[in-house]
């Protein structure tokens, strides 16, 4: 898990580059902004939280206690692990790795993401593993989810993820988590569970978008997570997904790149963009997709981007269209 060689600066300006080249600044997706990012931050989090506070209505895609935290790969800055923790509760926090999307079978406290994790301060970090979904549905099993305060889906196949705990006292267990305050995040395939709509489920292979798996967890509602999108030039194969199921939002993560979600809006942060598809929008004549780069917020309700900046104004090129 070393650094990406990239700033933030290169990676903006390699970005401009595969957009200007390849046509990519397209898109499906909200536009217009309701409050610069700047307005709406409050404390270490990010997000619009003492507008949540306020709020009645439950959100309609985010998760209405607690956070999300989807990378894209590669997860390498030290601003994501460390948001990671503090959404946990701080480094006393009880974390849970799960690694069973690499589909081994055993796994020990030298795995990758437990170092990774205690090396950026985190004290108790547990490893939960099984591909018996019978052991996943015992009291025993679920025993270190009962208390914890963040839960992170490793790398691999997510439809490993499914065939494991889909249904299970596991499931059920782990949207508790959320449900008292804390975290539940993934990187690569462990991003794409946490949506509704499971993207590249295929058993035969990661190259099949919509195959024989198709439900995530759900953690967000009507979303359809993807992962590696600029690195492994994925950035068109969101749109595919979208078209087939109009109702979904897409959102693409690059590496080493994450979305942080509370209620119904999102903060990008690490070192790379998110693609965003979305049937509702459009930007220049018949682009499919957006980008937002990192400090970049999305209000998951409305569908609308929102950029940091002195005075309010839109994330450029986008605006709304009919469906």
């Amino acid at each position: 898990m070393s650094e990406l060689p990239v700033s933030r600066a290169a990676a903006r300006a390699t970005s401009s580059w595969l957009v200007a080249a390849a046509g990519l600044v397209a898109a499906v997706g909200a536009a217009a902004v309701v409050a610069p990012l700047a307005a709406q931050v409050s404390g270490p989090v990010g997000g619009p939280v003492a507008a949540q506070a306020g709020a009645t209505a439950p959100p309609r895609v985010g998760p209405a206690t607690g956070s999300v935290v989807a990378v894209g790969g590669r997860m390498a800055s030290p601003e994501i692990f460390r948001r990671f923790i503090a959404l946990a509760g701080g480094p006393d926090a009880e974390l849970v790795v799960i690694p069973t999307a690499m589909g081994e079978g055993d796994y020990d406290d030298s795995y990758g993401a437990v170092q990774a994790l205690r090396s950026y301060g985190a004290r108790s970090v547990t490893v939960l593993h099984t591909l018996d979904p019978a052991l996943a549905d015992t009291d025993a099993f679920v025993e270190p989810l009962r208390s914890a305060g963040g839960v992170f889906f490793t790398g691999g196949r997510q439809w490993r993820l499914v065939d494991a705990y889909g249904g299970t006292r596991t499931e059920r267990e782990l949207r508790r988590v959320l449900e008292r305050g804390g975290v539940i995040g993934g990187n690569s395939a462990g991003a794409t569970i946490l949506g509704s709509f499971l993207v590249r489920g295929d058993t035969s292979g990661n190259d099949v978008v919509m195959g024989d798996h198709q439900r995530g967890f759900g953690y967000l509602r009507d979303v359809a997570i993807d992962q590696h999108v600029l690195r492994r030039n994925r950035q068109h194969d969101l749109v595919e997904v979208v078209e087939a199921h109009p109702e979904l939002l897409g959102i693409g993560i690059d590496e080493d790149t994450a979305i942080v979600v509370r209620g119904d809006f999102f903060e990008v942060i690490g070192s790379s963009y998110v693609t965003i598809v979305d049937r509702g929008a459009v930007t220049g004549r018949d682009g499919k997709f957006y980008l937002l780069a990192p400090g970049d917020g999305f209000h998951l309700d409305t569908r609308v981007a929102a950029r940091p900046s002195r005075t309010d104004g839109p994330v450029p090129n986008v605006t709304r269209s009919p469906r």
